[in-house]
């Protein structure tokens, strides 16, 4: 009897280790090393498309071939994509879902995972075949929300299975052109000896998916779950298996869902996607920043709306700052959906280039709406709406600001400007300060457009 090989992986970085050791010494993080038990090779594993792991005759990297050929000689034809049913959703695929590849749908439990992509398998199934393996629900519980979210039922297939050797022998007789697994973590391998959702049996199922996907040229939707810091549930190089991963967030408080790609081998990363959760399932929005800039009719001091640069679109969204004094010796500064290290960064700039001093004061700030602010555009409305908190000041309802605010108090330009400013004026907003190299030759009309360069001429402003 041939002996069992184990190796040892990361599950933060997906670093493998012959044996157990305490630290990671790739990514340095301590106890994160999990044993992975190796399956033998399979009877012909070495031979054919199947052993190469690539893309199989028809897939999106085209046929497989051994042959050395020159760059310039490879086809560049486009690419077809299938539509989702949903804009929003193939914004942030980058146009589309792309035959032969594998997407991973990500989210905390509630976020609306099953509940996305149920509407879009329903949708999908009434022009082409489309198979929706669940392995957490039964096919009763899938059917009684498709009821209840008033969906078309006829065409779907469904299988209520585990098995990965099941599924992709149903797979390869159905031969469907989208392939749904809800989800990842419950799915198993009869070679591999651990539990389903560990990470072994989460590696190597979706390694075997993705490779049926690629030769197949089928279309495959994986649902995954995360952890508490919000990172995949799993070994970490499950996400260079796929060719998308896509985030789905959204407390259990509120309505909208944001879907965000953190990987996309065929788009852009940063799009961004909002949904709302209705009675009837999740609906598109059309104009996100419409629900962002729901504001109260008064305004009060600290309050100021700023343009963000979401992938391929800007977005107006509200940013809030309240200042109080401090009754510790270290007072607090905490920022939600904004980075809090770029905050304290941001307040040692405004008291030496802006002569306000903020130290003995707590700092909240938050973004309205749920929205996560990745870029620096922010960083001139966040000093704006402190100074407005810190003076009890309100600021006008019809400004906008935009604009990145250097170490030494200057202001620097940031991408897409002019189309920022475009935004601002559709929205009825009359009047924005930006920097200097952002300001358009001509401003929209009844738009004035407030160029600065430093960070005091932006408090003058005010």
């Amino acid at each position: 009897m041939a002996k069992v090989k184990s190796a040892f992986v990361c599950t933060e970085c997906g670093a493998e280790y012959r044996k157990w050791q305490g630290q990671c010494t790739s990514c340095q993080e301590w106890n994160t090393l999990s044993e992975v038990r190796l399956a033998p090779a399979r009877p012909g594993a070495g031979t054919g498309a199947a052993a190469s792991g690539g893309a199989g005759r028809g897939g999106y990297a085209g046929s497989l071939s051994r042959e050395v050929v020159d760059l310039g000689s490879v086809d560049l034809s486009e690419v077809p994509r299938l539509s989702s049913t949903f804009a929003e959703f193939d914004r942030v695929l980058g146009g589309g879902l792309v035959p032969g590849s594998a997407v991973l749908l990500g989210g905390h439990p509630g976020a609306g995972k099953s509940t996305l992509l149920l509407q879009t398998a329903c949708k999908l199934a009434q022009g082409r075949r489309v198979l929706y393996v669940t392995g957490e629900e039964s096919l009763s519980q899938v059917a009684m929300r498709a009821h209840r979210l008033q969906l078309p039922s006829q065409g779907l297939k469904m299988l209520a299975e585990t098995s990965v050797e099941t599924i992709l022998a149903v797979a390869e007789r159905e031969t469907p052109d989208i392939l749904v697994i809800d989800s990842i973590q419950t799915m198993h391998l009869e070679d591999i000896a651990s539990a389903p959702g560990g990470v072994a049996q989460v590696r190597e199922s979706a390694a075997v998916l993705t490779r049926f996907a690629k030769q197949s040229n089928t279309v495959l939707l994986l649902v995954g779950h995360v952890t508490k810091d919000g990172s995949l549930a799993g070994p970490k190089v499950l996400e260079h298996m796929i060719d998308a991963s896509l985030l789905l967030e959204g407390g259990a408080d509120s309505r909208f869902r944001t879907l965000r790609g953190q990987k996309n081998r065929f788009g852009a990363v940063n799009e961004l996607g909002v949904f709302a959760m209705l009675e009837h399932g999740l609906k598109e929005v059309k104009n996100p920043s419409a629900i962002f800039l729901s504001r109260n009719e008064e305004q009060s001091a600290g309050s100021l709306v700023m343009v963000v640069w979401e992938g391929t679109r800007p977005i107006l969204v509200e940013v809030q700052a309240l200042l109080d004094e401090s009754a510790l010796g270290n007072p607090r500064r905490v920022a939600v959906g904004l980075d809090q290290n770029r905050l304290a960064m941001l307040l040692a700039v405004l008291h030496r280039h802006g002569g306000l001093f903020t130290g003995d004061q707590d700092v909240f700030l938050n973004v309205v709406g749920g929205v996560k602010v990745l870029e620096t555009s922010a960083d001139l409305a966040v000093l704006l709406a402190v100074v407005s908190s810190l003076q009890n000041r309100p600021l006008p309802r019809e400004l906008v600001v935009f604009g990145e605010v250097g170490l030494s108090g200057e202001i620097r330009p940031v991408p897409s400007g002019q189309e920022r400013i475009v935004e601002a004026a559709k929205h009825g907003f009359t009047r924005a300060i930006v920097p200097r190299a952002n300001a358009p030759r001509r401003s929209p009309e009844g738009m004035e457009v407030v160029a600065v360069d430093k960070l005091a001429e932006a408090l003058d402003a005010l």
